[in-house]
């Protein structure tokens, strides 16, 4: 049976990990190497390392951050931010990353995807998706969100639901998709964008922004079709732990990977 995976994330900034609030007021939450040994002894699943500024410099410290994290941590490692090239994702990769997700790359070559997938395999390819929802002026109308891109900055007319599965039909392995309404709010993940996304498409979908308390991370799994739930502040500034997030998993009935 497949477990549902709890993430934690980490953005990195020069080397350091950072948090914010619907991507701004971001402020330092430690070193990721620690961290990452932190996150690993108690249970998480997988870790994932975003680079925040994504320049070449910052790309050379990523290297080295997964170099180190990759040495002394034996769970699966996802990196992202400022891949732009098949070259760049090698480059992640032969540093000891699992998988590399892509977003402002993809969205602007989205052959991006393809290539990487066929190089690869699609198991490495992870599309990342900031999406915010679009405030129609009909309060009954069908809700739609629109892809952001560049750290959220800026706003594509694009269906964050339609890239989505033609992300997967380009041959990426997997969805990490944020709500940028919802990130850092901790009032729960947008279970109407998991949902509208899961049920268009099969690759395993990565809910990312709102989680608050355990309830939510169950809530994107039963409700929003997730099949694995990530968060990043909450776990580093210890108003949850790992275990805490698969107790709850467990007792409402969800497969969910033991706490040594």
């Amino acid at each position: 049976m497949l477990t549902n995976r709890v993430i934690p994330c980490l953005d990195v900034d020069q080397g350091r990990v950072v948090k914010g609030v619907s991507f701004v007021d971001i402020r330092d939450a430690g070193d990721p190497a620690e961290l990452a040994d932190l996150y690993n002894s108690e249970g998480a699943d997988e870790l994932v390392f975003l680079d925040i500024t994504a320049s070449s410099d910052a790309r050379d410290t990523m290297v080295d951050v997964v170099m180190r994290v990759s040495a002394e941590v034996f769970i699966p490692l996802t990196v992202g931010g400022g891949i732009r090239s098949r070259d760049d994702m090698r480059r992640m990769l032969e540093a000891g990353a699992e998988k590399v997700s892509v977003n402002s790359a993809a969205v602007a070559n989205p052959a991006l995807i393809e290539e990487c997938a066929y190089e690869f395999g699609s198991q490495c390819v992870v599309l990342a998706i900031d999406a915010r929802r679009r405030r129609n002026g009909d309060a009954l109308s069908r809700p739609r969100w629109q892809v952001y891109t560049h750290g959220g900055r800026r706003p594509l007319e694009m269906d964050a639901v339609e890239w989505a599965k033609r992300g997967a039909e380009l041959g990426a392995g997997e969805l990490l998709v944020t709500s940028m309404d919802a990130d850092g709010q901790q009032t729960g993940y947008d279970l109407e964008l998991l949902r509208a996304i899961s049920q268009q498409t099969t690759i395993p979908l990565i809910a990312s922004g709102g989680a608050g308390k355990v309830e939510h991370f169950a809530d994107a799994v039963i409700d929003g079709g997730a099949d694995a739930v990530l968060a990043a502040s909450l776990f580093h500034y210890g108003t949850l732990r790992i275990s805490d997030v698969k107790d709850h998993m467990s007792s409402v009935g969800l497969p969910v990977r033991p706490v040594n």
